[in-house]
């Protein structure tokens, strides 16, 4: 059964909920307990631990690629991860693919992510998760998009950003703009706008106008994809997302506990071009693979925005 309403508290804001015992209430709150954190990709139990160890606010199970369907990961590997590390653990259905997420709620995990890096398992519906006691996270574009997720029961949104693992931060940082700057028009409208506005971005009233009073999206905004330095990670928190996903390839080469541990560090200062400056010396050889290449990168050239392979 559905639930009626959300509660959201940010700073000094809240929207109260009538009910109590409110079940997505408390999906929510647990949710937040993870802003302002940062939450790692992780393929085993050792890359667990350097992530709780680099002061992670939680690990998402992350299977290596392979060809064919990308599917949940194996339980047993979500188990040795969950024996292994004492911060929140994370596992990925596919969309659509209510079975998985019973699997995975069922062996314990703490956080279901109904991700679109896997294989899509429904092409018209996303799993109901007001069916479930574990929070969901869920991607989203732009506001309707989060907000239909939230509709759906989703306790987290987070951008779909690049999930190619070439440290392409462009996709993260357009869809968390176009949130963001959806949510400043929303501000600025007068109540009969707001019902215009609902209909033009395919979103449910009542929690577009929850968005209006917030300021904000009703429940936690993460950043993923395609962050892969410290100063990505300060950027995205900037742009105003409450924390972020890291991909597993930070783990690939010299000095990963380095690498996340710089991450982790501009997640919680980055405001502080000081901070954000140590955290960075040092990590250019150890993140060349992350780097873009010039091709597909627009260039300015005599003054005129120029553009190679785009």
């Amino acid at each position: 059964m559905a639930d009626d309403a959300v509660v959201a508290v940010y700073s000094n804001t809240a929207i109260a909920d009538a009910k109590k015992n409110n079940t997505f209430s408390i999906k929510v709150g647990l949710a937040q307990m993870l802003r302002g954190g940062a939450i790692l990709a992780v393929t085993d139990a050792e890359q667990a631990k350097i992530a709780e160890e680099a002061g992670a606010c939680a690990v998402v199970v992350s299977e290596r690629a392979v060809a064919g369907i990308a599917r949940m990961a194996d339980p047993l590997l979500v188990k040795e991860i969950k024996r292994a590390v004492s911060v929140p653990v994370i596992a990925k259905a596919r969309v659509g693919h209510f079975v998985e997420a019973q699997i995975l709620e069922s062996i314990g995990i703490n956080y279901i992510d109904e991700s679109e890096a896997l294989a899509v398992a429904d092409e018209d519906h996303h799993i109901n998760k007001h069916n479930f006691r574990v929070p969901f996270v869920c991607g989203c574009q732009n506001l309707g998009e989060a907000l239909r997720r939230i509709r759906e029961g989703a306790a987290m949104i987070r951008t779909e950003g690049d999930i190619s693992g070439d440290g392409n931060i462009v996709a993260a940082v357009r869809q968390l703009r176009s949130v963001m700057g959806e949510i400043r028009v929303l501000s600025n409208m007068d109540d009969d706008e707001v019902f215009t506005f609902a209909k033009r971005i395919e979103a449910p009233y009542d929690l577009l106008a929850q968005a209006k009073q917030l300021g904000r999206l009703p429940v936690v905004l993460f950043a993923s994809g395609g962050i892969a330095t410290p100063a990505d990670a300060a950027l995205m928190m900037q742009l105003g997302c409450d924390g972020v996903f890291v991909g597993r390839e930070i783990f690939d080469g010299a000095n990963p506990y380095g690498r996340v541990r710089a991450i982790v560090r501009a997640v919680a200062h980055y405001n502080d071009p000081h901070v954000l400056a140590e955290t960075s010396t040092r990590l250019n050889d150890a993140m060349a693979g992350l780097n873009l290449s010039e091709d597909g990168v627009e260039q300015f050239v005599g003054g005129g925005l120029a553009s190679k392979n785009c």
